[in-house]
């Protein structure tokens, strides 16, 4: 037997691996939505409820940044290992994605929230 080949059941638990992980993950994100809508609910109901205006403005930098420094670094590795393959969108994707958040924070005119609400 191959040193590299895999046992039928190595195989299942290896396969299970990632349907778990995202069922976990789920029903992780499941609760916590759902932790927050009853917070914000009660918040209601005591009239302590204020609304939160978020500053998009860092967001969109910073994950734009974070994409084309992943995608980069994808795209140049896998350029260098496979050549020119399907393989290389691993690395096109993320890095196209984060060019356009970058175009989308450069020519967006953000305003400031807390003038708009007055």
């Amino acid at each position: 037997m191959d040193t590299t080949e895999l046992t039928p059941a190595a195989q299942v638990i290896v396969s299970l691996i990632p349907i778990v992980g995202i069922v976990f993950g789920a029903v992780i994100i499941f609760f916590a939505l759902l932790w927050r809508h009853r917070e914000t609910k009660q918040k209601i109901k005591a009239g302590t409820y204020t609304a939160h205006s978020y500053n998009w403005k860092p967001f969109f930098l910073l994950t734009g940044l974070v994409l084309m420094g992943v995608g980069l670094v994808l795209t140049t590795m896998f350029l260098f290992m496979e050549g020119f393959s399907f393989m290389l969108l691993g690395g096109l994707i993320p890095l196209v994605i984060g060019a356009a958040l970058l175009i989308f924070y450069r020519i967006n005119n953000f305003k400031n929230t807390q003038d708009d609400e007055k």
